[in-house]
C-alpha cells in the first residue's frame, strides 16, 4: 500500500510540477490564444470551406475538429514534457532519479490528457453555440468516453515524439509534421474514403482516427462503437509502449556517454 501511495504521488504531483515547468503555453494569453481560440478558428475555417466545396455536411467538420482539437495540447504538450528537459538543462537530474520510469513518464502525460479533454469539450461547446450543432443528450456520456480515449492516445503519441527529443536536436519540427499528418490522415477534415489506400492505412495507426469515426456515429444518433473506441485505446497503448522503449534506449545511451565523459 505504501508503494502504491508513492507511485500515485509520483504520477499526480510529478505530473503537475512538470506541467508547470515544461509546458510553454501555461500563461493565460498563450493558453487561451493557442489552445482555445486556435481550434475554434480552425473549426470555422473548415466548416465554411466544406460548405463551398460541398464535400461533406457541417456535422462532419464540427465533430471531426472537436476531436482533433485535443491534438495541439496533447501532441505538443507530450513532446515538451520530455524534450524540454534537455532544452532547459534538467535532463541529468531526471536520468539520475531512482524512481521507476513508467510512472515518472506516464505521470507527465496525465495533465495533457486533461488539457486535451478540456480543449475538445470547449470546441464542441463552441460548435453547438455558434454553428448550431445539435447533439442527442443520450450521446453525451459516450462522447465523453470517446474524447477521453482520443486525449489518452494523442498524449501517448506526443510522449513518443518527445522521446525523440533526447536524440534529435529539433524535435518540434517532427511535432509539426506529425500535427499536419493528424490533420490530413485521421479523417477529421478529409473524408477517409477519398484518400489513397496508403493514406488510409497510415491513418489507422494514428491517434484520433477511430475516435473521430466513433464521435460522428454518436453525434448522428447512433450508439457507442465499442470496436472503434477500443481501437483508439489500443493505438494509445501502442504509442505508450513505444515511448517507454525509446526513452529506455535513449536514457541508456545518455548514461553511457555521461560515464565516458567522467572517465
Amino acid at each position: 500500500m505504501r508503494q502504491l501511495i508513492r507511485t500515485g504521488r509520483l504520477v499526480v504531483v510529478g505530473g503537475a510540477i512538470s506541467y508547470r515547468a515544461l509546458f510553454n503555453w501555461t500563461t493565460p494569453p498563450m493558453f487561451i490564444g493557442t489552445l482555445l481560440v486556435g481550434p475554434v478558428l480552425q473549426l470555422l475555417f473548415f466548416v465554411f470551406l466544406g460548405r463551398e466545396l460541398g464535400v461533406a455536411d457541417d456535422r462532419f467538420y464540427l465533430v471531426g475538429n472537436a476531436v482533433l482539437a485535443s491534438s495541439t495540447a496533447c501532441v505538443y504538450g507530450g513532446t515538451m514534457a520530455v524534450a524540454n528537459e534537455r532544452r532547459y538543462g534538467t535532463l541529468g537530474a531526471v536520468l539520475l532519479s531512482p524512481r521507476r520510469r513508467a510512472p515518472l513518464w506516464f505521470g507527465r502525460a496525465l495533465p495533457y490528457v486533461l488539457n486535451g479533454l478540456v480543449v475538445s469539450a470547449f470546441t464542441l461547446t463552441a460548435a453547438c453555440l455558434v454553428l448550431g450543432l445539435s447533439l442527442p443528450v443520450g450521446a453525451l456520456p459516450g462522447l465523453a468516453l470517446v474524447l477521453v480515449a482520443a486525449a489518452i492516445a494523442c498524449s501517448a503519441f506526443g510522449l513518443a515524439l518527445g522521446a525523440l527529443g533526447l536524440r534529435f536536436r529539433d524535435v518540434f519540427l517532427v511535432s509539426n509534421v506529425a500535427s499536419s499528418a493528424l490533420l490530413l490522415l485521421t479523417g477529421a477534415n478529409v473524408p477517409r474514403p477519398s484518400l489513397p489506400g496508403w493514406m488510409r492505412t497510415a491513418g489507422d495507426v494514428l491517434p484520433l482516427t477511430h475516435a473521430a469515426d466513433a464521435a460522428r456515429l454518436l453525434a448522428g444518433g447512433g450508439g457507442i462503437a465499442w470496436g472503434r473506441v477500443g481501437a483508439e485505446f489500443a493505438v494509445g497503448a501502442g504509442y505508450a509502449l513505444l515511448a517507454v522503449a525509446l526513452l529506455a534506449v535513449f536514457e541508456r545511451g545518455s548514461r553511457r556517454r555521461a560515464t565516458l565523459d567522467v572517465m
